[in-house]
């Protein structure tokens, strides 16, 4: 008989994708000191791409996007993953993965920040515009901005890990008036080659080389754990968990890569969390469960009645 894990319970496999994800800012620093940043992104996106559009070739029937479809798949590779990977990976070469990681849990709340002004699908009222604001605060208390000025050294890394959210937040409500019958794992491992293709043409204006990489052990364990399964096995169970359980309940696990990304820094890395980023981080929280109460309220019935 076959295993198939997709049959694991989904508070497992969130649990799966939570680690991976987690992980994977630290093993971002660590690759830094040997590839530009740009083209590890980009070599990352390269092969995890092809293993996606592999999978899909062999899963579904359509693993070829079409006419229109093509306008869904190119707003991903520019936004989703050329943009939010780009200048995450600059950004790390200046604060660490677990400010990183921090910083990328604002994603939620500019989520509905974009859909509020550019769909207008969604209603700001002072509420959420309190959650927004508290998001914010949890920006400037990790960045170490405050009324006398910058206590902190790393903004211009904060400032960078925070475009690249917003670009994944931009990308992501494009989505929606892009969005076709397309299936997922199809749009996503075409927009990965297509992300890369933008990176490889960053890192060219950069000067970068991948010659420049320093193929070390250290090295290749960096680059796999990143591609294969940060990459292709944390998004092949992120989609199938997007079916299953639906956004709101899966963006909570931007909520435990801060946690698994500061374990995973203080066992490998020893590297401590300042206190202002836990700080940071629960504002950051704060935010989201205030933007996002009624949805959260909603699960939690479910999650009751269930009991």
């Amino acid at each position: 008989m076959n295993w198939d894990w997709r049959t694991l319970p989904p508070a497992a496999l969130f649990a799966v994708l939570a680690l991976l994800w987690g992980g994977s800012f630290v093993w971002i620093e660590l690759g830094l000191d040997y590839f530009p940043p740009l083209s590890f992104a980009a070599l990352r996106y390269d092969v995890a791409g092809l293993l996606v559009v592999a999978y899909a070739a062999t899963t579904v029937e359509r693993w070829r996007p079409r006419g229109r479809e093509w306008l869904s798949v190119g707003a991903a590779a520019l936004f989703v993953f050329a943009g939010y990977h780009g200048l995450l990976f600059l950004g790390v070469e200046h604060v660490s993965g677990a400010v990183a990681a921090t910083l990328i849990g604002l994603n939620p709340v500019l989520t509905v920040g974009f859909s509020a002004v550019v769909l207008r699908s969604e209603s700001l009222d002072l509420t959420r515009v309190a959650g927004v604001l508290f998001g914010f605060l949890g920006v400037a208390v990790v960045a170490g901005i405050s009324p006398s000025g910058f206590v902190g050294t790393d903004v211009a890394g904060v400032l960078l890990v925070l475009a690249g959210a917003a670009s994944f937040a931009f990308g992501s409500v494009l989505s929606r008036p892009l969005a076709t019958d397309l299936p997922t794992r199809t749009t996503q491992g075409w927009a990965m080659l297509g992300g890369a293709a933008v990176l490889h043409v960053g890192g060219w204006l950069r000067g970068e080389s991948v010659s420049d990489v320093a193929w070390t052990a250290e090295s290749i364990a960096a680059f796999a754990y990143l591609t294969l399964l940060a990459g292709a096995v944390a998004y092949l169970v992120y989609f199938h968990l997007l079916d299953v359980v639906g956004p709101t309940e899966l963006n909570l696990v931007g909520y435990v890569e801060p946690l698994v990304a500061a374990g995973v820094a203080w066992a490998v890395l020893g590297e401590v969390v300042a206190p202002r980023t836990v700080v940071g981080f629960a504002c950051i929280l704060v935010g989201f469960a205030v933007v996002k109460r009624a949805e959260l309220r909603r699960l939690a019935d479910r999650a009751t009645a269930g009991v």
